[in-house]
């Protein structure tokens, strides 16, 4: 083992090895603060407050959930363009069952919570249908992902206007709502409680790791490093629910409140909104996908057949029927991040979605996932997500004009590919 007790002349790379970070993540978190400070500056101090980090965070969710999805499709050596209309049309059943079908066939009053429930399973569903549809024209049919999704790009957001007779649907169910953002969120004693224990299972999961490799006689970090790492992580948990809960309540909506409740408003009482719902709803999606992604046979094969998709059909692998299961999986995540769209905007409109399937893609790739297949990460990609959506809010905040907002977003994913193509050229990857 290298020492780093002393004065050595490789002490700076020693101290990355052995704490074997990731300097292709370092990489993005330090793009990522580079344009957190820079918008700060130009905004006179307001791109960091604890408001605008809190919008941030519930405006990034939609997209990053389906980022999760795109990084298998992608690694699968595919591509999806229909998941903006997709959405649209997931959104669209959602609203109709909750305002109409599910009230006309079961009865139900308007603003059941089981609508909600109803409305939300039945997005999910035609999400994995159409999904799945997709994926067997690719994997049985043999038609290109980039036509099958290119068609359903036109299709699926008509389909939604037809569902919907071309009219907003609204107000969406309340309980369907708490899905939204700053309709739905934990409070300041929740999130805290939420990120102590999120903070124990991280530590937790990083040592069941260490204690996993050292069975198998795998190498491991030192102890200090180990402990270096886990401070990390909790110090940006507990950090993360610290902002969060400084975005207090406005005084004008406490006291409506109150007012519903027949109270008037404690003398000196203050409220924080806390971690949303639909923050809480990635992190899940985020866990659940990399536990498919590096624990599942599912997750090997997809990984498998992005590498070399020859090599793993004559070992075995229905690459057929898993291309299908990537498109299904990738359907329920825009059904999921359909829930989380229109409740944040608290009903349907025609226009949802739109231009999604292209900040999607560009979030999984700008994430690291190659378009080469066989490569890529859920937790870039979520980070992708969030540097893009830095970007749009940073410059709408500057005033920067929407043609130009696009003509930069853009160019940064030319650049984030180009990038990419270099560093895997000198890594050998």
């Amino acid at each position: 083992m290298t020492d780093t007790t002393g004065p050595h002349p490789g002490r700076s790379r020693s101290l990355f090895a052995q704490l074997e970070l990731d300097l292709r993540l370092l990489g993005m978190i330090g793009a990522f603060a580079v344009i957190c400070v820079l918008f700060n500056i130009l905004t006179g101090g307001n791109f960091l407050t604890p408001r605008n980090l809190f919008n941030l965070t519930i405006q990034t969710v939609s997209v990053a959930i389906m980022a999760t999805g795109m990084v298998f499709v992608i690694v699968t050596r595919h591509i999806d363009l229909a998941v903006g209309s997709l959405l649209a049309t997931c959104s669209a059943v959602m609203a109709m069952t909750q305002t109409a079908w599910a009230v006309d066939l079961l009865g139900l009053p308007l603003g059941s919570p089981a609508l909600a429930w109803i409305a939300i399973l039945a997005g999910l569903l035609t999400g994995a249908v159409i999904g799945g549809f997709q994926g067997w024209l690719v994997g049985y049919l043999s038609i290109p992902a980039f036509i099958v999704t290119l068609g359903g790009l036109l299709v699926w957001r008509n389909v939604a206007w037809y569902l919907t007779n071309g009219q907003t649907i609204g107000p969406l169910n309340e309980t369907f709502q708490l899905f939204g953002g700053i309709n739905g969120t934990l409070g300041a004693t929740w999130s805290w409680i939420f990120g102590i224990l999120a903070s124990v299972a991280a530590v937790l999961a990083l040592f069941a790791s260490r204690r996993a490799k050292l069975r198998h006689d795998f190498p491991v970090k030192p102890m200090w490093a180990e402990g270096a790492v886990a401070a990390i992580f909790v110090i940006a948990i507990m950090g993360f629910i610290a902002i969060l809960n400084a975005y207090t309540i406005p005084a004008r909506v406490l006291a409506r409140q109150f007012e519903a409740r027949g109270l008037a408003v404690p003398e000196g009482f203050t409220a924080s909104y806390g971690l949303p719902i639909s923050v809480l709803l990635l992190i899940a999606v985020a866990v659940v996908m990399t536990v498919i992604a590096r624990k599942t046979r599912f997750g090997r094969y997809v990984f498998a057949t992005g590498g070399n998709p020859d090599a793993a059909e004559l070992s075995g692998i229905n690459t057929r029927l898993l291309t299908v299961k990537v498109f299904a999986l990738m359907g329920v995540l825009v059904g999921i991040a359909g829930l989380v769209a229109s409740s944040r905007l608290t009903f349907h409109s025609n226009d949802i979605g739109t231009l999604d399937e292209l900040r999607v893609i560009a979030a999984a790739v700008i994430g690291g996932t190659a378009l080469a297949g066989g490569i890529g990460t859920i937790y870039g990609a979520i980070l992708g997500a969030l540097i893009m959506q830095s970007l749009q809010s940073g410059m709408a905040m500057v005033g920067v004009d929407a043609p130009l907002q696009n003509i930069v977003v853009g160019s940064v994913l030319v650049a984030a590919v180009l990038i990419d193509i270099i560093y895997r050229r000198r890594v050998g990857g």
